[in-house]
């Protein structure tokens, strides 16, 4: 679904990422993780466009990111993106959040896009929220709106950039737990997080960066139960220690 080949990008003379590569299967889970600075939220960034690279190559369902020609916006529409800061558009209501690139990236009439909005609504705990706009609702419940929305487009994979770092601790886990079905439900998923636990729940596959390089590339039993790298030993002895 996602291959990622030998990156790298600079800003300027610094370079934040280091030939990078990996790949994520269809149905995967692979959770990023790493110490702050450390390229994570980059390199997914660099899998739907929202980050140019100067090497390599990104390739999902076998179109290539960064390829002259290539339709961003269409692919952006194909690949769900959660932010750590919701980026809802305040000016609108929760349903009209959900509807608004449906009908006009997917050419959904606002009926059909309202049905599909209410069903996600229903489906992460937040039917009766539909009229509210952002600011009338918490941290937690805006974070499950973001997702909501990015699912309204049927996307093939779904990227989360810290989607709980923003969040109070009491409401984390509302927003874990609905990543948590999508992860059962099959969906393709890359998330940058520092929750060891979700980690160590639902994902395939760990990815451990340092430095602009992915030190660690994988399952996360052995990730978890025997690292190879002393950075990553450390790491998770600072992180899980607490």
């Amino acid at each position: 679904m996602i291959e990622i080949r030998n990156i790298s990008k600079w800003y300027g003379s610094f370079r934040v990422l280091t030939d990078c590569s990996t790949s994520v299967a269809k149905g995967e889970v692979v959770v990023v993780c790493g110490p702050s600075g450390s390229g994570k939220s980059t390199l997914i960034k660099c899998v739907n466009g929202l980050e140019t690279f100067q090497q390599g190559e990104v390739v999902v369902s076998g179109v290539s990111v960064g390829a002259k020609g290539t339709d961003l916006p269409k692919l952006r529409a194909r690949i769900g993106m959660v932010f750590q800061n919701f980026e809802l558009f305040p000016h609108l209501s929760v349903m009209e959040n959900l509807t608004l690139a449906q009908v006009r990236v997917l050419g959904r009439t606002v009926e059909e896009a309202t049905a599909k909005g209410a069903a996600l609504l229903e489906r992460v705990g937040l039917a009766a929220q539909a009229p509210k706009f952002p600011g009338q609702l918490s941290g937690g419940q805006q974070q499950r709106v973001a997702i909501a929305r990015a699912l309204a487009m049927d996307p093939i994979a779904m990227l989360f950039d810290e989607p709980t770092s923003a969040l109070d601790p009491e409401m984390i886990n509302e927003v874990l737990d609905v990543m948590v079905d999508l992860a059962k439900d099959g969906m393709t998923m890359m998330v940058v997080t520092h929750e060891m636990g979700f980690a160590r729940k639902v994902a395939h596959r760990v990815l451990f960066m340092d430095k602009g390089e992915i030190v660690e590339d994988a399952p996360k039993e052995d990730f978890f139960g025997r690292p190879r790298s002393e950075r990553a030993q450390q790491f998770l002895s600072k992180i899980l220690h607490h």
